[in-house]
């Protein structure tokens, strides 16, 4: 695959998301990117073999928006503000002059990995950690592994909306509303007594905010404005969030005793990104640690991974001692619908 084409491929999933300015966008540099340039000979000489898990196109609009978050190109910033009044060959021609100004920032951002995570995924946990106290009635030790910024640490903070009944805080300052597919889940409202969370490279809520807002298309408003009210609570709580491998931090997470509470652990998306060999230590080290469960002291395995028997992901929960397996529903990967297949407890 080459760049152009990953760039309409792209364009395609950006409308889908509901970011048709990004898609534009995409489309732009697929038809009129031309070699000649720093930014532009990088782009389209990227390895066939890694565009597709580089995504160089979600980091060139990435590193646009960024640009202009942070104030370092005023004239791109004012037709983002209003890019239905703007015709395709001006927005290019500003594109090109943007580019040309910063491509010293724009490679170092285009050499950066991407971090999409949505806190909206938050209403997937949400949901299952009411299931599963609704079964088990007892406190929650939390542990999230890849937890990026720790957004998705602090869903007890967050309500999750289905219908006329609220899962959460009624004071919330986050309000989730995916399109729910199903039957609700009981309403069962966790205790957290601790949480914690691992990343391989953690975000800091204040100093990497631009950074995880620029993964947000421009014209995608409502998503932003509960982003950062996410990162305000972040930034206020500061859950623990270590640098470390995930498997190496599940290892001593695991170790710990938790007296008379459910060790819930969770992770969103991350299961694919590991080794065939990581997958087989992690899901090693959980059986081992199921075993050792007991009634009073359980271990509950969230997981939402992306598979090929249909759209979105799948929500997976290991339960033990017991070591039952549960499948929860079906997922967006952006928390915009959820399909609820739980079994009624």
């Amino acid at each position: 695959m080459n760049f152009r084409t990953h760039a309409r491929l792209q364009a395609e999933a950006c409308d889908d998301l509901g970011s048709p300015f990004t898609a534009r966008l995409l489309r732009l540099f697929a038809d009129s990117l031309r070699p000649g340039t720093a930014v532009a000979d990088r782009l389209l000489s990227w390895p066939g073999e890694q565009i597709a898990t580089d995504a160089p196109a979600q980091r060139l609009a990435g590193a646009l928006h960024y640009l202009v978050l942070s104030g370092q190109a005023p004239v791109l910033a004012r037709l983002y503000k209003m890019p239905e009044q703007t015709e395709d060959a001006q927005l290019w021609r500003v594109l090109e002059a943007a580019l040309r100004l910063n491509s010293d920032a724009v490679l170092k951002l285009l050499d950066r990995p991407l971090r999409t995570q949505d806190m909206r995924c938050a209403a997937i946990c949400i949901a299952a950690a009411h299931w599963v106290n609704a079964a088990l009635d007892v406190p929650f030790i939390l542990s999230e592994l890849g937890s990026g910024a720790g957004m998705n640490l602090l869903w007890d903070h967050y309500a999750l909306k289905i219908g006329d009944q609220l899962y959460g805080p009624e004071d919330a300052a986050i309000i989730l509303e995916p399109e729910w597919r199903g039957s609700p889940p009981p309403v069962a409202p966790p205790l957290i007594r601790t949480r914690a969370g691992c990343d391989l490279a953690p975000l800091d809520p204040a100093q990497d905010r631009w950074w995880i807002l620029s993964q947000i298309g421009p014209d995608e408003p409502a998503r932003r404005n509960q982003t950062e009210l996410a990162l305000d609570l972040v930034a206020e709580h500061r859950p623990e969030i270590k640098q470390s491998h995930p498997i190496d931090w599940l290892e001593a997470q695991l170790a710990r005793p938790v007296p008379g509470a459910l060790h819930f652990v969770v992770h969103m998306f991350l299961w694919p990104t590991l080794s065939a060999q990581e997958q087989a230590r992690g899901t090693t080290l959980l059986s081992r640690a199921g075993l050792r469960a007991r009634e009073e002291e359980p271990i509950a395995h969230l997981s939402v991974i992306e598979d090929d028997d249909g759209p979105g992901a799948a929500i997976v929960l290991e339960l033990w001692p017991g070591e039952a397996r549960v499948v929860l529903g079906r997922a967006d990967l952006h928390g915009r619908w959820v399909d609820w297949q739980a079994p009624d407890l």
